[in-house]
């Protein structure tokens, strides 16, 4: 009998296993299909700049899809977390392609939005469809949902082991989901190569101007606490940032009950900062620009121009876009605001730009969506091992200094950060 037992168990395992990396392979896919849309939608917004003028009608038209045929996937990454949290309900299938089309017109249209919603939203539904057929144990279920949510991620971003590492921290604030790891890290890096496999093309940062650490020591004690002050902005800027999207969403609801008319409100709000602006740098994705003299998140790296403002126009965009419905995600946004936010302080701290700016990426992410080891080996996958010190302080401050207030609103707390008040539901 105890054979039996331990044959079915391997047998299970084996299964979960096999469907990890059929559901990876369908994610690495998808994410490609999305990552080359995605460029040329951005490409055609840049050609016909008129097309932001028709962004309240394109959000009514989201959102009515949504209202009409989605369900519950309108409750975006928070389901899927709560899906995480109690996987009976599943993730609805037609979420995927919801979020894909939505995400898209987003950007089409020039709202402030990111890709890594869209990721992890088709990584989950495309893994609760995947596991419905074979009637899984509840923990296989969460298990092979989490693995979704690092192939997504990891593919999208093409940071496998920040992906994985990711899944497993972000459901529970200080209690990593660490049984899951080997099935994660296995999605994560199979999404990520079938993605490549795909030609899907991944922006590339660089840290030029600073010698890493391995090769040089390049820290002493006055860079040290100027990092360190740039890690405690970068923790109040992701806290703001969390409270201001969840206090304008909530307030939107409530003023405008029928959510077909939110987006409508948020994309003629879009309009008017983009009129006051007087720059099109804070619409989109924010990554690069035909624009020579435009901020994107990828001249904030090779520029040694400082822009002290340019963080705040970002966030009011994004928060503006994101409270009123529309899709796509935080993060890439939340990229422009950190980098810009590095660059402002080190303008005030006389401190290296492209430093500052690779460090405030990572560490406003690590605050908001309260995932510092993730947002930790996303900078080294990213910026290279030379960097590690700085990236361990920068985004371990940040989230100390981010309170309880994240991204997610379904995300949980097993722990209580100094100087913070309890989070709710903390014991």
């Amino acid at each position: 009998m105890a054979a039996l037992l331990q044959l079915r168990a391997k047998w299970a395992w084996a299964r979960l296993i096999a469907l990890a990396v059929a559901m990876a392979v369908l994610v690495g896919s998808a994410c490609a299909f999305f990552l080359w849309n995605l460029e040329a939608v951005t490409r055609i917004r840049f050609d016909h700049p008129w097309l932001l003028w028709l962004l309240p009608v394109a959000g009514m038209a989201v959102a009515w899809l949504y209202h009409r045929h989605g369900g519950e996937s309108d409750g975006g990454n928070n389901l899927i977390l709560d899906r995480i949290h109690d996987p009976g309900g599943g993730v609805p299938r037609r979420m995927a392609p919801l979020v894909l089309l939505g995400t898209l017109v987003t950007h089409l249209f020039g709202g402030s939005a990111g890709r890594e919603g869209t990721a992890v939203q088709m990584g989950g539904s495309i893994a609760s469809a995947v596991a419905r057929p074979f009637l899984l144990a509840k923990g296989h279920v969460r298990m092979l949902l989490m693995a979704g949510v690092a192939a997504g991620f990891g593919a999208v971003f093409g940071t496998p082991l920040a992906g994985a590492v990711f899944a497993v921290e972000v459901a529970v604030v200080g209690r990593p989901g660490l049984r899951a790891l080997p099935l994660c890290l296995l999605a994560s890096y199979v999404g990520d190569l079938v993605c490549r496999a795909w030609g899907a093309g991944h922006t590339h940062y660089h840290i030029d101007g600073v010698a890493g650490p391995l090769a040089a020591g390049y820290l002493d004690a006055l860079l040290l606490g100027k990092i360190a002050l740039l890690a405690l902005a970068c923790g109040l800027v992701a806290w703001s940032f969390a409270t201001l999207c969840h206090g304008l969403s909530a307030r939107l609801r409530r003023w405008v009950p029928q959510p077909v008319w939110r987006p409508a409100i948020g994309g003629l709000a879009v309009i008017v900062l983009f009129l006051i602006a007087g720059r099109a740098d804070f619409l989109g994705l924010g990554v690069w620009s035909p624009d020579a003299g435009a901020v994107t998140l990828t001249s904030l790296f090779s520029s040694p121009e400082i822009h002290p403002s340019a963080w705040v126009w970002k966030l009011a965009f994004t928060v503006v876009t994101i409270s009123a419905g529309f899709k796509g995600g935080e993060v890439t946004p939340l990229f422009f605001i950190g980098a810009a936010l590095g660059n402002a302080l080190a303008g005030a701290l006389g401190a290296p730009p492209e430093l500052f700016a690779g460090l405030g990426m990572v560490a406003v992410f690590a605050g908001a969506s309260q995932t510092p080891l993730a947002c930790t080996l996303m900078g080294i996958e990213l910026f290279g091992p030379g960097h590690a010190l700085p990236l361990v302080l920068v985004c371990g401050l940040a989230f100390l200094a981010s309170g309880h207030s994240g991204i997610y609103r379904s995300q949980r707390f097993a722990m209580r950060k100094p100087l913070w008040r309890r989070p709710p539901g903390h014991p």
